[in-house]
């Protein structure tokens, strides 16, 4: 089983669930979320940490999650735990063999596996992204906590392709104080938009 899961046949599978992507460019599309377990980036304000230990998880056959994900729509979108801690390669053929348009959030401090319709990029501070994933990125979010991840913000921009996204999104325990921060600085910055999590608004998962 462990062999399986080292080759991505099988992925320690959190949950599943259909819903509305509440974040960033296709905000308000109905989408399939498979969620991995896994992660050692550890933000402290992460809203999903019981999706960090892996062993927590049990090890799924990726042919149960695609079949899983066929009976809804075709915009599947895998999250986290952090899915490039695993090969995601078998993964997105099986979903592609289906003809379904593949989506990945990820934080990019693994090496990027995997066939993709899009990434979504969310670096962190403490484990920055790795090998080639800022040029294959179609969308850049940057959390803000604090004002002093404007600055981490553009250095992560300065390292995208130009057509690029760029989002900057409140971290949600902090919204109502980075709110008009992150505001002000688009309106001085326009090449950055706003994004919200636009779910919890909704309370959806």
């Amino acid at each position: 089983m462990l062999l399986k899961v080292d080759q991505g046949t099988m992925l320690p599978l959190m949950e599943e669930f259909y819903t509305i992507q509440g974040e960033g460019y296709h905000k308000g599309t109905a989408a399939y979320f498979i969620r991995i377990g896994g992660c050692d980036v550890g933000c402290h304000w992460c809203d999903v940490k019981e999706s960090w230990n892996a062993e927590l998880h049990p090890p799924t056959e990726i042919d149960h999650i695609v079949k899983n994900a066929s009976n809804y729509t075709n915009t599947v979108v895998v999250t986290g735990g952090e899915p490039l801690t695993w090969d995601m390669g078998p993964l997105t053929a099986a979903l592609k063999a289906g003809n379904m348009s593949i989506h990945i959030e990820t934080s990019g401090a693994y090496p990027l596996t995997g066939d993709w319709d899009w990434i979504c990029l969310s670096p962190k501070k403490n484990k920055l992204p790795v090998g080639v994933i800022h040029k294959k990125a179609d969308e850049l979010k940057v959390i803000v906590y604090n004002k002093h991840d404007f600055k981490f913000a553009e250095e992560q921009a300065a390292r995208v392709r130009q057509n690029c996204i760029l989002y900057l999104q409140p971290e949600w325990s902090v919204r109502e104080k980075v709110i008009p921060m992150i505001v002000e600085y688009v309106m001085q910055n326009p090449k950055w938009k706003v994004s919200l999590q636009t779910h919890k608004y909704l309370h959806i998962p």
